[in-house]
């Protein structure tokens, strides 16, 4: 938990670098070019860290649960099955299920989920369970704009959001740091520096 109060859960960079793990774990496909721009970033992220970060970063948790106006919530990184595993707002209904019914047999009863890990933000329902993916705040969603996405919880109700940033100096920090892959480019355009980590239906090209 941090210093803040906030509970915390680890993805699975977190599990990689307090591991010391030669790679971000992401579950890119070998050789794939998210897999080659993964390789910089990863490797600039692991040269930052410390014994004390390392530690702190073992110690967070793969589930929290919060609860929301008397509905409890589920918070993982991608799904409980596998931490890195990446789901869309186009995947089918049962691969959620799958994490659900998975999270009960760990958790009891819960109304919904919180998750992350694709980058996308969106909002399912599945048979009456929400689940809610809030995006990536230091990431923009694949669509053109600079800006960002959060979700938020409101009396059971979910809005997503876009997030206006000073994206000129995160920008300029990565170039000043030697991340010039790709993923600066993204931060001014919107645009990832690679599709094929999306399924068909969110990449670009299939929408023109």
């Amino acid at each position: 938990m941090l210093s803040t109060g906030w509970p915390t859960i680890a993805g699975n960079v977190e599990r990689q670098l307090a591991a010391d793990a030669d790679d971000c774990g992401c579950g890119f496909e070998d050789g794939s070019t998210c897999d080659r721009l993964s390789a910089k970033w990863y490797a600039h992220a692991r040269n930052e860290m410390t014994d004390d970060l390392r530690s702190r970063m073992a110690a967070l948790p793969d589930i929290a649960t919060v609860t929301v106006e008397g509905r409890r919530y589920a918070v993982i990184h991608g799904g409980v099955t596998d931490i890195s595993r990446f789901l869309w707002p186009s995947s089918p209904d049962e691969d959620f299920a799958t994490e659900i019914e998975t999270l009960r047999d760990i958790l009891g009863h819960i109304d919904g989920v919180i998750a992350g890990h694709s980058g996308i933000a969106f909002h399912r329902d599945v048979a009456g369970v929400q689940w809610i993916n809030a995006g990536a705040l230091g990431l923009p969603p694949h669509d053109g704009r600079p800006m960002t996405r959060y979700a938020m919880l409101d009396r059971g109700e979910v809005t997503i959001h876009r997030l206006n940033y000073d994206w000129q100096g995160a920008q300029a920090a990565m170039r000043a740091a030697g991340l010039t892959d790709g993923y600066d480019v993204t931060l001014e355009t919107g645009i990832w520096p690679s599709e094929d980590v999306l399924p068909p239906a969110l990449m670009r090209q299939a929408k023109s």
